[in-house]
């Protein structure tokens, strides 16, 4: 097994990210603050030499892949945020006002994305990296990210409810001795 590093970056901070609701469909711009703090990362992701840039088809996610230079980045529909349902745009604590101890790890999203659903497509993008020769770059979103690390590991997409993710940070997945393991997380 060759030893790839995949490069996750969240997007920026949005209006909705700020205020925690649910933002998978919702097409948001990123916060005047988010592109600043998205332009910071530039500088980061100048080395390695990526062999290929993925980003969500999402506008916060393509606009800070172009703010760190990456305007090019191929769309990937399987990096798209975990899809909410009824619940986009409510936070987590007004779903929890009906659905007591709601969390989208443990309980279903009417009308969206169950985690097996979301754990689905990003085992495809594992694969895609895995079949990839040198290092991968990819711009998304919490929840869906952190169910990639979880797969990247050989964990249960759930398993991603225990890596918090902020916004405009830059995680690294890689191997070490053949076992997937991160690297770094969440990093500003």
């Amino acid at each position: 097994m060759s030893e790839h590093e995949l490069w996750l970056v969240r997007h920026g901070q949005t209006e909705w990210s700020r205020d925690g609701r649910h933002t998978s469909t919702t097409d948001l711009p990123l916060l005047p603050e988010g592109e600043e703090v998205a332009l910071g990362l530039r500088a980061r992701l100048a080395e390695p030499d990526f062999a290929l840039v993925l980003t969500s088809p999402r506008l916060r996610a393509r606009r800070t892949a172009e703010l760190t230079g990456f305007a090019d980045a191929e769309q990937a529909e399987d990096l798209a945020e975990w899809a909410y349902g009824d619940y986009e745009g409510i936070t987590t604590d007004e779903i929890r006002k009906s659905v007591p101890g709601w969390t989208v790890w443990t309980h279903p999203s009417p009308g969206g994305e169950s985690a097996a659903d979301v754990a689905r497509r990003l085992d495809r993008v594992v694969e895609r990296v895995r079949a990839t020769d040198g290092p991968v770059l990819v711009f998304g979103h919490g929840h869906s990210l952190r169910v990639l690390a979880a797969r990247w590991l050989g964990l249960p997409g759930t398993d991603g409810r225990l890596l918090r993710l902020d916004t405009a940070t830059v995680s690294v997945l890689g191997y070490e001795r053949g076992t997937a393991v991160v690297l770094r997380w969440n990093c500003s």
